[in-house]
């Protein structure tokens, strides 16, 4: 799977996004070694700290089923009034659950609705994971 076709699956990962206090709707999706592709969206509480990123909610669904050889994510972020932010980046939290997981090689891919995207690793976004 190419880069930019994962990107067109975190664009309709983030089709589920519920975000109605900060209206930032995100979308990811995680490629696993085996060729399935996990979709997460972003879903808010309102009383934030159980708000959980699409990053984690697509890695802890693979998981969930079995999952544990990641080759890529793509991550997708806009307004709800359609204004992507070029590019969004997983935060700090989902790249240590990301680090848990996945080797220092593994795809980050950063997309938006026009097509663009970058590519940068684990490693590159991450450069010194807590690790015991």
């Amino acid at each position: 799977m190419t880069p930019q076709e994962l990107v067109v699956c975190a664009l309709d990962a983030q089709k589920h996004a519920y975000a109605p206090y900060s209206s930032f709707i995100v979308g990811a999706a995680l490629l696993t070694r085996s060729g399935k592709v996990y979709k997460g969206c972003n879903i808010e509480n309102k009383s934030f700290s159980p708000t959980v990123c699409a990053e984690r909610v697509a890695i802890f669904k693979a998981i969930s089923e079995g999952e544990t050889e990641f080759e890529a994510i793509a991550v997708v972020g806009s307004y709800k009034d359609g204004t992507y932010k070029h590019f969004c980046a997983p935060c700090g939290v989902c790249r240590q659950v990301l680090s848990e997981f996945c080797a220092p090689d593994f795809k980050i891919v950063l997309g938006d609705d026009s097509g663009d995207c970058e590519v940068h690793t684990l490693a590159e976004l991450l450069p010194q994971a807590f690790a015991l």
